[in-house]
Formats: C-alpha cells, structure tokens, sequence
C-alpha cells in the first residue's frame, strides 16, 4: 500500500522571502556602502586637493603684498627707474596670482558664501585701493619723487590691513578644508558602522536563517538514515531553507507511511510464510502418515488433530460411504473434543455434507438446539466420491480461502491413499486368484495326471483280476502303479518345494546364488556354476518369481533325468535390453517327445515363459547335453523408475 503525497508536495513552492535575495542584499549593500565610502573619500580628497591648493595660492598673495612693500623701500644704491620697474613687474605678478586658477576654482559662485565675499573683498581692496595707488607710485617715482614717498607711505600703511583680508580668507580657506576632513570622517565612520552593523545582521540572519536550519536538517537526516522517521524539522520560514524544511517533513512523513506499511507487509508476509510452511509441514505430515500408517481411526485422528492447529477451526471428522448407498460412515472425529458434544449426524442428514460437488458450508443443528456452521469438503477423484472431510466452523468467523484449499488438499491426499489402499487390495486379490490358478494349473498337469494314471491302472487292475488268468497282467499293473504313486509323490514335493518358495525382499541375484547352493547341496555328483550378469533392479518382482520358478524347473530336469556331471546358469541383457536366460548341461540330452510322456516341466517352464511374454527354446547341444534358453523384454519395473529418478 503506497501513500499518495499529499497537496503540499504536489504544488510547486515558490519562497516568500527568498534567502538568496536577502543574503545578496546584505552583500550589496556591504559592498555599495564600501564603493560610495571610496567614492566620497575620492571626490573629498579631490577637493581637499583644490583647497590646498588654493591655501598655498593665498599664502604666496600675502607674501607678494610684502615683497611689494619691500619693493617700495629703495636702497641707496639702487636705481629709481630699476625699482619703480621691479615694482611694476611685482604689480603684474600679484595680478597674475590672484586671477590663478588655482584659486578661483575653489572660490564658490554664491555671493552668500563668506568665502566668496573675503575672496571678492580682495580683488575689489586690490583693484580700488591697492592697484591704482601702486600705478601712481610707479608713474610718480620717476618724475616726482616727493609724490613717490607719499604713495608709498599710503601703500605701507594699508598693506597691513589688506594682508588681515588675505589672512582672513586663508582661515575661510583653511576652515572649509577642516570642514571637508571632518566630513571624510563622519563619512568614513559613518560607513565604517554602518559595513558593521550590515556584517553583523548578515552574520546574525546566515546563523539563524542558514547554520541553524541546517544544523536542524542534517540532525534530521541523520536520524531518517537510522531508521528513525519520527524527527522533524522545527524550523518554519518563507524562504528557501523554509521551503526545504517543509518539504523534508513531508518526505519523513511519507516515508515514515512506507516505512510502516513495509514493516506491516513484511509481518504479513513473515506470517504468511509461517502459515505456508505449517501448511507444507501439515502435507507432509499427511502424505507420509497416510503412506506409512494404515487407514484407520487412529491415523484420521492425528491428521484431524494437526488439522486444528494449523486451521484455527474447531474439530473435525472424516466421513465414508460405499457407493449407491445414502448413509456414510464417520471413520474418525474430534468434534466432541472441540464442542464438548457431537451434533447429531443420522442418516437423514448426510445429504447435506454430500450435495454439490465441491466444498461448501451446511448448517445443522446439535442435540442441543443450536445452529452448527461446518465446511465439507469432498474426498473424491474424476469417477467416484468417497466421502467428506469436516471442519467446524467458530461462531463469528468465515473459512479463508488458503484454509479451504488447504483442506482440499488434505482431501486430495486422503482421496489418493484410499486409492492406493484400495488398489492394494485389489492387486493382492488379483495375485492371490493368479497365484491359485498357478496351484490348479500346476495340480492339474502334474498331480491330477498322475492321479488319473494311477485311476486307470485301477480299473485296469480290477480287470485283470476278475480274470482267470490275469495274475501275471495283475502283477505288471501292481508295478505301474508303484512306479506311478513314486512319481505321483516326487511331483507332490516338488510342487510343495515350489509353493514354499518366496523371495523375502531379496533380490533375484541371491534367490539364485540360494537355489544354485541348495541344488548342489543335494546333488553334489554336478558341479554348479552361475554367471549373473543383470543389472540390479532391472526386473519386477512378478519377473523375478518366474525367473526363478524357469531355473529351479530346469536345474530340478538335469538332477532328475540329464545323468549330467557339469551345469550352467547364465544371466545378461542383450544391447536392445532383452534378458536371456540359459541353463546348460552336459548330460544325455533331451528324449524326443514320446518318451517325455508324463513329464510336464517343459509345459511348466513355457507357461511361466507365456507370462513374461517371452520364448522358451531348448534342445540338445552339439557338446552333447541340453540348452534351455528364455528370453523376453521385461516391463518397466517400479524399482528400476525409482532408482533412475523418475519417483
């Protein structure tokens, strides 16, 4: 039984919040805050660049104010024109540096801004002031130098005031570069907590949205791979991680569905094949109990009782019936075992265990009034029924089909050992009957011959002696009547020598190698010899018999009437697997038919040669002495099918 996964695992999860997007939002931010940290650092550095600059470019106009103001102040051994010349050149210099790129470029457009003002407070004090009062120095310094001294007494007046406006905008200048370091590290501290904190949220949500999820599954797996299928992941989100540990707990539940389920066929299936091998077991108990045991009461008994403890039913009984008869007879039951009384089961009521042809459920009522449930299964093969085999039935519970073939089976086996008994039986009568007519065929050509013979010679004596002169024919009838109570008495123990005869189990190569012994026990004037060359098991046991009864007829003719001093007996199989049998002699021979008159061994060795289907040929050899020889095709034996494997 498979478990079908339920609607989660059937539809496909798309996360929420997806894990990945927020651990690459972290990244990201780590690292834009990184890159606009640098960005801002760069361009700060850059304009920190400018203004130092600028600073530098401020501090070489203070110093040119002076080196003008020093310019202004001749030496004696200087010439006027040289220095109102130098001045002039100082003039154009200053000029020069304070139109500098260097400077204004880091002067900002917006008239409001104090740095513009301290910067356009200069240029204006230079070009109002400054410039013109040197311009009139150096125009008066050569024509009138009365004028040149008061100009320059004005200009070093005024210097001092002036180089306090270019110091002021130096410290504008200088401020805005501290305020602009200051700024590069609010910035970079800014961005140096702010990479911190995002460090740390990314370490805090990989810890307990990655490590610990993981850590909770491989815990997980770990405990599915022992086999334990009841742990289950507590961590529960919208992402990823989230949607795996779902998904495992939908696979440990539904394995932990298969897991049982497979325990439950496995127990099922470890009853099963309990049950199966109880029923085997029950088998061939039955088939070897039957088999080796006779049929009788007590054998039904033991199988009824086993039948109760493999089934689980209640008792049992094994009933018979003869045909063309309406009652059976209950060989065996253990009913009263199981319920403590027998239901009643007169005549009336064994149509209903023996109507229909199979097995079937009758209801009966017991001497006690209550309703029986009993199973009847019918003993019977294709042309006759025997009888049924019964099984109670427990209130409350139906027989199972392995319990019905089961007890079908039982009835099959029982079936088969009344056939095999019955066969038995039969082919014990049969061999009894053959065995009889053996006896009068036996009787009737040898004794009962002889017996008539002796009849004869009694009436014949009887003639004879109502004669005058019938003493001499009296005494020759007396004669023939001696001689004919000796052979009458000679065939009386050889028949009785033959009926005696029995193979006891013993296979026919020792039935022969005794015979061989006792005939040269009471005849040791012949020398016996016996070749047997037969497989063992190659004949039948009705084969053997009339082998057996040939030889000794034969070996008892060579004693009897062959005057032999040597005798043979030769067994083999032919290549096409037909069996000879040849008695040999070196005696007298065999006399011709007239003289064999009242000798019947010859007719007894061809009928017994008759009912092996075989021929029986003898005469006299050209040694001398006689040759009898049997051959015929034996019958597959039981014995023979069992040794080659096919039983």
């Amino acid at each position: 039984m498979t478990s079908s996964p339920g609607p989660d695992a059937l539809t496909p999860m798309v996360p929420k919040q997806s894990l990945l997007r927020s651990l690459g939002l972290a990244m990201s931010a780590i690292c834009g805050m990184a890159f606009i940290s640098m960005l801002g650092s760069f361009f700060i550095t850059e304009t920190m660049e400018g203004l130092a600059a600028a600073i530098n470019q401020a501090g070489t106009l203070r110093m040119q104010s002076y080196r003008i103001a020093a310019s202004l102040v001749q030496r004696a051994d200087m010439d006027i024109v040289a220095g109102a010349r130098n001045t002039g050149e100082l003039v154009h210099e200053y000029q020069a540096r304070l139109k500098s790129p260097r400077i204004t470029s880091v002067i900002p457009l917006a008239q409001e801004h104090p740095m513009r003002q301290a910067y356009d407070l200069i240029v204006y004090r230079w070009r109002m002031e400054i410039l013109p009062l040197l311009g009139d120095y150096v125009r008066s310094a050569i024509v009138n130098e009365r004028r040149a001294e008061v100009l320059r007494g004005a200009y070093l007046s005024t210097i001092d005031d002036y180089v306090k406006d270019i110091d002021q905008l130096v410290h504008i200048l200088e401020l805005d570069l501290e305020s602009r370091i200051q700024l590069l590290r609010v910035m970079q501290s800014v961005a140096l907590f702010l990479t911190v904190g995002v460090v740390f949220v990314t370490m805090y949500l990989t810890h307990n949205r990655v490590l610990v999820p993981l850590r909770d599954l491989m815990q997980s797996a770990r405990a599915a791979r022992h086999g334990d299928f009841s742990v289950r992941t507590r961590f529960h989100s919208d992402d990823e991680l989230g949607h795996l540990a779902h998904t495992f707990n939908i696979m440990a539940d539904d394995l932990s569905r298969l897991y049982g389920d497979l325990e439950e066929r496995v127990r099922t299936k470890t009853l099963d094949l309990e049950r199966t091998n109880r029923t085997l077991q029950l088998l061939y108990n039955t088939a070897r109990r039957l088999n080796e045991a006779p049929l009788d009461e007590n054998s039904f008994e033991e199988l009824l009782h086993e039948l109760e403890d493999v089934l689980g039913l209640g008792g049992g009984a094994i009933c018979l019936a003869e045909p063309g008869r309406t009652g059976a007879c209950k060989v065996a039951s253990t009913q009263h075992v199981a319920r403590g009384q027998p239901y009643l089961c007169a005549e009336p009521r064994c149509h209903l265990c023996f109507s229909g042809t199979g097995s079937h459920v009758v209801e009966v009522e017991d001497i006690r009034g209550a309703v029986a449930r009993t199973l009847s299964v019918p003993i019977q093969d294709q042309n006759r029924r025997y009888g049924v085999l019964l099984m109670d039935i427990p209130e409350g519970r139906s027989p199972e089909d392995w319990q019905v073939q089961l007890l079908e089976a039982v009835a099959d086996h029982i079936d088969i050992a009344i056939q095999v008994a019955q066969r038995g039986t039969e082919s014990r009568r049969i061999a009894l009957f053959e065995e009889r007519n053996v006896i009068a065929r036996e009787l009737h050509d040898s004794l009962a011959q002889s017996l008539s013979y002796l009849k004869i010679q009694v009436s014949r004596l009887g003639l004879a002696l109502k004669q005058p002169d019938g003493t001499a024919l009296a005494g020759d009838i007396v004669q023939e009547l001696r001689e004919g109570v000796s052979s009458a008495y000679r065939q009386l123990r050889e028949l009785l020598t033959t009926f005696r005869l029995k193979m006891d189990g013993r296979e026919l190569g020792a039935a022969l190698e005794e015979t061989v012994a006792e005939f040269a026990t009471r005849h040791p004037d012949i020398g016996f010899r016996l070749e047997n060359r037969l497989p063992s098991g190659q004949l039948s046991a009705n084969e053997e018999i009339h082998v057996l009864q040939i030889v000794r007829e034969a070996l008892s003719n060579v004693a009897r009437h062959a005057r032999a001093r040597h005798a043979a007996v030769s067994l083999h199989s032919d290549a096409v697997g037909k069996v000879v049998v040849v008695v040999e002699d070196d005696g007298q021979g065999i006399p011709d038919e007239a003289e064999r008159r009242g000798h019947y061994g010859i007719a007894i060795m061809q009928d017994r040669a008759q009912g092996l289907n075989g021929t029986l040929r003898y005469g006299t050899r050209a040694q001398g002495g006689t040759r009898v020889e049997l051959s015929f095709t034996p019958q597959p034996s039981i014995r023979l099918a069992s040794r080659e494997g096919i039983f």
